[in-house]
C-alpha cells in the first residue's frame, strides 16, 4: 500500500492565519450557561508561570501583575488549567447558579 503525498506548496507571510480561534483571533460569543464547573484561582498560591495562559484552549485566562485572570464569560470549564497548574493555585469548583 502506497502512503498518500500530497504536493508541497509554498505559502507567502500574508497566506498564513494570525491565529486559530474563529473570527480573527476574537471570541465572540459567551458561554451559553452550561458549564457545571469552573475553574478557581488561589492568587496565594499562583506563581505566574503562565502555564494556565498557554494550555487554555479557549485563550481566557489572561496573566496580570504576575496573577492568572481567567475571562468566566468565555470559559468552557474543560479543567485543563487545573491539571497543568504545577503550584495547585487553580482547583475546580462547581458552578455557583
Amino acid at each position: 500500500m502506497k502512503p498518500y503525498v500530497r504536493e508541497k506548496k509554498s505559502f507567502t507571510q500574508s497566506e498564513i492565519p494570525q491565529s486559530t480561534c474563529f473570527e480573527g483571533g476574537y471570541l465572540v460569543s459567551v458561554n451559553s450557561g452550561w458549564r457545571s464547573i469552573r475553574p478557581e484561582i488561589d492568587t496565594n498560591k499562583c506563581v505566574g508561570c503562565e502555564q494556565c495562559y498557554l494550555y487554555c484552549p479557549d485563550g481566557v485566562i489572561s496573566v496580570k501583575e504576575g496573577k492568572a485572570q481567567i475571562d468566566y464569560d468565555f470559559c468552557k470549564g474543560c479543567g485543563i488549567c487545573s491539571k497543568i497548574c504545577r503550584p495547585g493555585a487553580i482547583r475546580m469548583e462547581a458552578e455557583h447558579k
